[in-house]
């Protein structure tokens, strides 16, 4: 709302009626989240005496309303069909492997196997491998397992995450009887975000994950670009991911990927019609100073985006894990963060009281730490060092 409002820009905001009971704002229209073509009616039929340039989706729920919504508006958005392959990973996965992209094998579980099919099942798997839910977000429910009695386990752990009521409201139900295995891949993995525009791609910054995703969970926490890996394995990744988009059909917005190096290989990970979630998008500047957001926005509303490039310091997020479940207390040591070299801000998100649960069950985490440097590495070690300061209280 903030970057809308410095670009002099009108926004209607569509929330989730979960969130809210009613409204007689003139800028908030209350939609069913839960049931997409209703939600897209609703959206075109709202204030018709107002011409709406652009329809954007913020997190993985809202982007097949927001493709719906437009495509009944007749304004650019990416296909229905192809929004509906990145919100079903196993979809996902089924439509990258037709194509000549290096792709992990596959295949999907039904939720109702007896402990003696689980086992046989187990048994027959090459390891290691990592089982996913199919639609759920955050690295929720991502487990590796090395072994049969591994697999069994997560496998277990999985169906209770998929059966737990957050999840029913979260997915559609015909994403909550399956469970995706997949072959495990190894190397280093890195997170690119982009603005696709009638297909082709512009890069607006690609991350390192210093960090090793290594399992038997998969909590993402440091982010850093400039990437340090060389200008082959950059164009190596721009290409898959540019590759990918144009396989799935996506070709205008924001776009978020997640990808893997293994043996000179890129493998596709993950891929998303949507920015990078939660706070991160803090980390990035472009131009005179914008931010992501409104470059997603100057975009949106079809101005030109070539010609901004993000800012020349580089920069980093670190999102805090939740250490154990309980009851959030407390956090001390935030000023001392602050304090380190490097370091623009500390953002906690849970207030005293709040329920915190660690991945794979839950999908938050603690908060962020933002960093800026000269360099990848300075901005690492300060995230580092910021965050060996703090200190959470959970009971």
């Amino acid at each position: 709302m903030r970057a809308a409002s410095d670009l002099d820009i009108n926004v209607i905001v569509g929330i989730d009626t979960e969130f809210i009971v009613k409204t007689d704002q003139e800028s908030v229209i209350a939609l069913d989240f839960s049931d997409p073509d209703k939600a897209a009616e609703a959206i075109s039929q709202f204030r018709p005496e107002i011409d709406i340039d652009a329809i954007l989706a913020v997190d993985d729920a809202g982007t097949l309303i927001a493709a719906k919504a437009s495509q009944i508006l007749e304004l650019p958005h990416n296909s229905v069909s192809s929004v509906e392959l990145t919100r079903d990973k196993y979809a996902l996965r089924t439509a990258l492997s037709v194509s000549r992209l290096p792709s992990p094998g596959y295949k999907l579980f039904d939720i109702a196997q007896s402990e003696d099919d689980l086992r046989v099942i187990g048994d027959s798997m090459k390891y290691p491998v990592v089982l996913k839910p199919r639609g759920l977000s955050g690295s929720q429910g991502i487990i590796r397992a090395d072994s049969c009695i591994e697999f069994t386990e997560a496998f277990s752990r999985i169906k209770g995450i998929l059966e737990s009521e957050n999840s029913r409201e979260e997915c559609a139900a015909d994403l909550l009887t399956s469970i995706l295995v997949e072959d495990y891949v190894s190397g280093p993995e890195f997170a690119l975000e982009g603005v696709l525009n009638r297909g082709d791609l512009t890069v607006l910054a690609l991350f390192d994950k210093p960090d090793p995703l290594i399992g038997p969970f998969f909590e993402e926490t440091i982010y850093v670009t400039p990437t340090r890996y060389s200008d082959d394995v950059q164009v190596q990744i721009i290409s898959t991911v540019q590759s990918a988009c144009r396989n799935l059909g996506l070709t205008h917005g924001p776009v978020h990927a997640e990808v893997r190096l293994e043996k000179n290989e890129v493998f596709l990970i993950d891929l998303a019609g949507r920015s990078i979630g939660g706070l991160c998008a803090r980390t990035l500047s472009f131009g005179s100073g914008l931010s992501l957001e409104e470059i997603i926005l100057t975009h949106a509303v079809g101005d030109d985006i070539n010609q901004l490039n993000r800012e020349s310091l580089a920069a980093g997020v670190m999102m805090i894990p939740i250490p154990a479940a309980g009851i959030f207390q407390k956090v001390s040591g935030v000023d001392k963060a602050e304090n380190i070299s490097g370091i623009e801000s500390v953002s906690i998100i849970p207030t005293s009281g709040d329920e915190v649960i660690p991945l794979p069950d839950g999908n938050e985490y603690l908060g962020f730490i933002f960093g800026k440097g000269k360099n990848p590495q300075t901005v690492e070690k300060s995230l580092r060092e910021a965050h060996d300061q703090l200190d959470f209280e959970i009971t």
